[in-house]
């Protein structure tokens, strides 16, 4: 499945650059949040794929849940976000990506997150491993023993509480901070080039389930700041505050 899940996503990333390459307008939606022609054309794509794909598994992507069609959650359902980054994507600093993720009784257990500007492709399976493809091909990625001089700590670019953060990384040993976009930063610790992303704000399931996934086969984890399990399709589709970490905690 997840073989057939890539073509997907790059065919969704080839339409967000075609739009991020002209002069796109911007508008905002119910909840005040940017929206702009590649949203909507990626989704567009993705969906019918899909349902080409799997006609039996329902989609649960952003758009349409904004514009209310929203179906009813199976134990198996795709979650979508067809431009994860949409301020970054606004901003032209490269850092958005198009996610893809299967759902199965609650857990991420496949994931597909594309950077289509930076040419990075991150996906994985649980059980099965982790990889990226970019310019070098593609290759394994697993999640990294945290090194003697201090965690990489990643926070969001566009979002966040500075204050919390500080509060949630003191006493810990703390080398380096990377600001990212999107679901690029949970991807960097599946990928072994950081060590902990903790996320003291708003999220919905269709940001994290795809990086989730990602990490998860890469041998890291993404729980609640409690330590409980992140599940999915939840009422609302909110996420609560959670921590990625490539360590056990």
């Amino acid at each position: 499945m997840l073989e057939k899940v890539l073509p997907v996503a790059r065919a969704a990333g080839d339409v967000v650059m075609a739009v991020y390459a002209t002069d796109f307008s911007v508008r905002g939606k119910d909840d005040a949040s940017p929206v702009t022609a590649a949203d909507e054309m990626a989704e567009a794509l993705i969906l019918p794929a899909l349902a080409a794909l799997a006609p039996d598994i329902p989609v649960v992507a952003e758009e349409a849940v904004a514009a209310g069609r929203i179906p009813e959650v199976a134990a198996r359902f795709w979650l979508v976000d067809p431009l994860d980054g949409t301020e970054e994507f606004i901003r032209r600093n490269g850092e958005f990506t198009v996610n893809i993720a299967l759902v199965e009784e609650g857990v991420a257990v496949l994931g597909a997150v594309f950077a289509p500007a930076l040419g990075c492709l991150f996906a994985g399976a649980v059980g099965y491993g982790a990889f990226i493809e970019d310019q070098g091909g593609r290759r394994a990625i697993a999640c990294r023993v945290p090194p003697e001089e201090g965690l990489t700590v990643v926070a969001s670019r566009s979002h966040g509480d500075a204050a919390a953060l500080d509060a949630f990384l003191a006493g810990r040993k703390v080398a380096e901070l990377r600001r990212a976009g999107s679901s690029l930063k949970i991807c960097l610790i599946a990928a072994g080039e950081a060590d902990l992303y903790p996320r003291l704000g708003r999220t919905m399931e269709w940001d994290i389930a795809a990086g989730h996934a990602v990490l998860s086969a890469a041998g890291g984890c993404l729980t609640t700041v409690d330590g409980g399990a992140l599940t999915y399709g939840k009422p609302g589709f909110a996420n609560p505050h959670f921590v990625a970490r490539g360590f056990e905690a």
